[in-house]
């Protein structure tokens, strides 16, 4: 037998090649992105503006934009909870594990979110490519009276997000850094000390 014919099912076929060369650009366009914070998110809005424009050009697709008004909702109140809920800690049996510290002498331990930002900054931002894609097919015109649509998502936001502030004063955490004390080191002033 040849060894050209094995080296030919080893290799990975063309379709293979070219979706793993462009999945790893598309992974390197995002580390790129990672730390530009600010411009990810001002590119986002201003997607979002260019989406909302095309909804009140259409005249249509309410039905879409509020699915992807509750998504993003999901994903902000996933955004501002902690990734290790204290309340499930509390009702657990395990006492030994982490929780957030709620005595001036407890340990510092920083706030780790359920939804990292850059997670939250990706889903966001697909869900409106998404949405937007959506609107150039008539079958997801569904018709229906968008006012009812936006009172329901107000009485919503309000509501969950009712509920995420009270778990924040009760559980006695800050979602954001903006604010908080910060600790400091001794800083080294690098003077030498004479006479030693």
């Amino acid at each position: 037998m040849d060894d050209s014919t094995g080296d030919l099912r080893d290799r990975p076929n063309f379709c293979s090649r070219l979706c793993t060369s462009l999945s790893q650009r598309y992974q390197l366009l995002l580390d790129q992105w990672t730390p530009y914070v600010t411009g990810r998110w001002v590119a986002t809005v201003a997607f979002a503006l260019i989406y909302l424009l095309r909804i009140v050009y259409a005249q249509g697709f309410y039905i879409v934009t509020y699915a992807l008004g509750i998504y993003h909702l999901n994903l902000f109140i996933a955004f501002l909870t902690p990734k290790m809920d204290p309340a499930l800690e509390l009702d657990s049996d395990d006492e030994g594990g982490p929780s957030l510290p709620t005595k001036t002498n407890e340990e510092f331990r920083p706030f780790m979110r359920r939804l990292p930002e850059f997670k939250f900054w990706y889903s966001a931002t697909k869900g409106i490519v998404i949405a937007f894609f959506c609107t150039f097919f008539e079958v997801f015109n569904v018709p229906v009276f968008w006012p009812i649509l936006v009172m329901y998502f107000f009485v919503l936001f309000f509501l969950t997000m009712k509920r995420q502030i009270r778990h924040m004063i009760k559980y006695r955490y800050i979602p954001f850094t903006t604010g908080k004390p910060r600790m400091r080191g001794k800083e080294d002033t690098g003077a030498v000390v004479q006479g030693q």
